[in-house]
């Protein structure tokens, strides 16, 4: 059994393009970057790709992958007994200077606990000695809302990487060799860098009614709020896959951001708040990239909220399709799509078009401020349709914030409307695409104008569905997925709960993912995070991280929402209701 570990990551790494391995001599920072998923689904993570390359960028830094084994990868950990490796060298975590996480789904809340068992890392901060990795965190996940993990932490990196990382690193260069003690190095952090966050220098008290009274910094020296910075979309800075792997979800397809967050102002959505200003890049640094990876040999992946939102971007894929190559989109705006956008997609061989109404009835896209209407919905199916026999996949909410039994039957009469102009439209060519719903239940997530709203009753939720199920397949021709309201509940806990919720966490690592054995079990009730309506006053548990969002602003739009108004999309700049862009002369 020996070597077979060792011999199945020199073979992926024989089949990657683009990895880095260095030596580890000299004084090196060694950073084992871990993916709490599988390697596929790792690999197919730009923003894991981003910091891996930021690290390695450094002549003082080795960063290698650490992933969530999987199949014959796990059976060979178990049987073989030994402490989880790195892909580059395949050595164990336990010898490097920092464990670093790289979190985008609360999901994988869990996998983290593996991944530190599996390396012999302590679970808990608090219980790890001076001679085990630092570790730390960050992601989108970590500045949402990084509490129901704190424990497990030994600090947080909150905000986009390309803008704090260098920083972090050259301090904690500078600690590890001036500081001996873990807890002096973490002070060091905290005192150095804004938007570093060490729980074990926080403390949260609580009231009688289980609500946050206050945070308090334990160190007068350490800021009470964490400052969440963000990356300008400057020329030269386009994100991009550095490394290409035929064992991804994506296929050897290299990864090119357009833009990053989205004026949009969906309220229910966090990337759409917590991303903001949104920020595209320039045509031409795009295209210079695209260029580039096509001489490569590869196809492209454009990554963005709304990719038909991007300016240029039918010229960028027109460019693509005229040098024969391939690309996919992430997802479209219908009222953006375009013929040629189309035509580019149909071309490089896209067969399925994905756009998210959300909601069925004019009344309730509203209140969710999604700027959509039903014509546009239904002019863009018509387009889809004319150009080619494409499928089309319909994203829906249902348990959104004020919804009516009404507002879930218009998304049956607003399926049909889509089915009868895919047929009328593509009457003359004989060919139809077909039509695939995913219904999806309505997560409150943090920092956004529905961080107040509860979730609703998973049994209520339940009903909805087998109602929606009914009714669909009276339409004909209509595939539809629902998920699961009891892993809604699961992910709606980790996104709104505190560090009371790691307890929980640590008895679904013991009971090896059993949730529902694990929330019987914990004294803590976690139905307060889930179904819980919260104050507009009271501390939320992400309170204590500065995102430059004016809470004030969170409060008017929610207020809006119950009155069913909309408010104008993000215009960056000229618009300063947020507070994310400052105000002309403001010192």
């Amino acid at each position: 059994m020996s070597g077979r570990i060792e011999t199945l990551y020199r073979r992926r790494l024989a089949a990657e393009e683009g990895y880095v391995k260095k030596d580890w001599g000299g004084k090196k920072l060694a950073v084992a970057l871990a993916y709490p998923n599988y390697y596929r689904l790792g690999m197919s993570n730009l923003g894991f790709q981003i910091v891996y390359e930021l690290l390695n960028r450094r002549p003082d830094v080795v960063a290698e992958r650490v992933f969530l084994p999987q199949g014959q990868e796990m059976s060979l950990y178990l049987e073989s007994g030994k402490p989880l490796l790195s892909m580059e060298s395949q050595r164990p975590v336990l010898d490097f200077d920092v464990l670093a996480f790289s979190l985008s789904f609360e999901n994988d809340f869990p996998n983290i606990l593996e991944i530190l068992k599996l390396a012999r890392v302590p679970l808990r901060a608090a219980d790890r000695t001076e001679k085990t990795p630092l570790v730390m965190a960050g992601g989108v996940t970590t500045f949402l809302n990084p509490e129901p993990i704190a424990p497990f932490f030994d600090f947080f990196l909150l905000g986009e990487a390309e803008k704090n990382l260098e920083k972090c690193i050259d301090l904690l260069m500078v600690l590890r060799i001036e500081e001996r003690e873990r807890k002096n190095i973490l002070l060091g952090l905290a005192q150095g860098v804004i938007s570093v966050y060490v729980p074990s220098l926080y403390r949260p008290e609580y009231g009688k009614d289980g609500t946050i009274l206050l945070v308090t910094p334990l160190h007068g020296d350490i800021p009470g709020k964490i400052q969440i910075p963000r990356q300008a979309a400057s020329p030269g800075s386009v994100p991009v896959s550095t490394i290409i792997t035929p064992d991804t979800e994506l296929k050897n397809r290299v990864l090119v951001e357009l833009g990053r967050g989205c004026g949009r102002s969906c309220r229910f959505c966090a990337a759409g708040y917590v991303y903001r200003p949104p920020r595209t890049y320039p045509e031409l640094e795009i295209q210079k990239v695209v260029d580039e990876t096509l001489n490569r040999g590869h196809s492209v992946g454009l990554l963005c909220a709304a990719v038909s939102d991007i300016p240029g971007i039918g010229h960028v894929t027109r460019k693509i399709v005229e040098r024969g190559g391939h690309f996919s989109v992430s997802s479209l705006r219908a009222e953006s799509i375009t013929r040629g956008l189309l035509e580019d997609l149909r071309t490089s061989g896209q067969k399925t078009i994905a756009i998210a109404p959300e909601a069925g009835s004019e009344r309730l896209r509203k209140v969710i401020n999604k700027h959509l209407t039903e014509k546009q919905i239904l002019d863009a199916a018509d387009l889809i349709s004319a150009t080619y026999s494409f499928n089309l996949r319909l994203y829906f909410l249902i348990g959104l914030p004020t919804e009516t039994q009404e507002d879930v039957a218009s998304i049956v009469t607003l399926v049909k409307k889509i089915k009868h102009q895919m047929v009328k439209t593509s009457a003359k060519r004989g060919k139809i695409g077909q039509i695939r719903l995913s219904v999806n239940c309505f997560i409150p997530k943090p920092s956004t104008p529905f961080q107040w709203f509860p979730m609703e009753d998973k049994d209520s939720l339940k009903v909805k569905q087998k109602w929606l199920k009914r009714a669909l397949s009276k339409v004909g021709g209509v595939q539809v997925h629902f998920d699961l309201p009891k892993w809604a509940y699961v992910q709606t806990l980790l996104s709104n709960g505190d560090r009371r919720v790691a307890p929980i966490l640590h008895e679904v690592h013991r009971l090896k993912g059993n949730w529902k054995k694990a929330l019987r079990l914990s004294e803590v009730n976690a139905d307060f995070f889930v179904y819980r309506p919260k104050d507009l006053k009271e501390v939320l548990p992400w309170d204590f991280m500065d995102t430059g969002l004016l809470k004030k602003h969170l409060a008017r739009e929610y207020a809006l929402a119950l009155r069913g108004g909309e408010s104008e999309i993000c215009r960056v700049g000229s618009c300063f209701r947020c507070g994310i862009c400052e105000v002309p002369g403001k010192v």
